[in-house]
């Protein structure tokens, strides 16, 4: 007698519909408020308001916090962009609760433990974070909508990112396979 196993198969959007949206996206963000889209601009907002609130002295003498809050007239928190990034982690928790993915867990190649992987994924996002602003954008904002506005910046970051990626994916691969 034969038994068959039922796997729940997960769906995901179609790649290419998600390309399209996101592209929609990117162009009524330029129509709607003359710029693209972009993470890091709201993380500095985050960061730059907090400190002020815990250390206001600290951020008046730090030229970086002084510069940014003098560009920046009012609240760093009135930006655009940190409600845009809320949309996106409310957006996204929504979509994996509608579609039945929402779970807690650690997801990583068998050959290495959670905790590594954790590890692994902080100082991926550390590398990230300062290179968004060592670079001035991050990849949304630097790469994606340099792109969509045929900014030759924004075409040299993308190549960078990719290639970067690319390069030194060899190295890192049993982190994944």
């Amino acid at each position: 007698m034969e038994t068959t196993i039922k796997t729940k198969k997960t769906r995901y959007m179609n790649p290419y519909i998600g390309g399209v949206l996101l592209g929609l996206v990117l162009l009524a963000a330029n129509f709607i408020s003359g710029r693209g889209l972009g993470a890091s601009g709201a993380i500095k907002s985050v960061v730059v308001a907090t400190t002020q609130t815990v250390a206001p002295k600290y951020a008046e003498k730090t030229k970086y916090f002084k510069e940014y809050h003098e560009e920046h007239s009012g609240s760093p928190l009135k930006n655009w962009l940190v409600f845009q990034m809320l949309g996106v982690i409310v957006g996204g928790f929504a979509s994996g609760a509608l579609a039945g993915r929402l779970k807690f867990k650690v997801e990583h190649s068998p050959k290495i433990t959670s905790r590594r992987r954790l590890i692994f994924a902080l100082l991926g996002g550390i590398f990230f974070g300062v290179g968004s602003q060592l670079g001035r954008g991050c990849t949304s904002g630097s790469a994606l909508s340099g792109m969509a506005v045929i900014s030759f910046g924004g075409i040299i970051t993308m190549m960078a990112i990719f290639g970067g990626a690319y390069i030194l994916a060899w190295f890192f691969r049993r982190n994944w396979i």
